[in-house]
């Protein structure tokens, strides 16, 4: 038996929420409503990443390749 990748259980990535914004400013609007992750006055970190499409990428063969194997060509 072992601990596995996380030997202590502060560590390990409880979950994480997507959401759909229109912008970085809406996200990080969205980030302030959300809990304290490490509870209530104490400091935490809540990231925010953006998710890319396909279509987020310049055309070029690869992502055309992409898009065929995926149903959107």
């Amino acid at each position: 038996v072992i601990d596995g990748p996380f030997a202590d259980t502060k560590e390990l990535i409880a979950g994480y929420t997507l959401i759909q914004a229109r912008d970085r400013e809406e996200a990080l609007a969205w980030t302030r409503r959300f809990p304290n992750p490490r509870g209530q006055g104490l400091p935490a970190e809540i990231e925010v990443r953006p998710l890319y499409t396909l279509d987020d990428f310049p055309p070029s063969d690869s992502i055309e390749r992409f898009k065929a194997l995926d149903g959107q060509a």
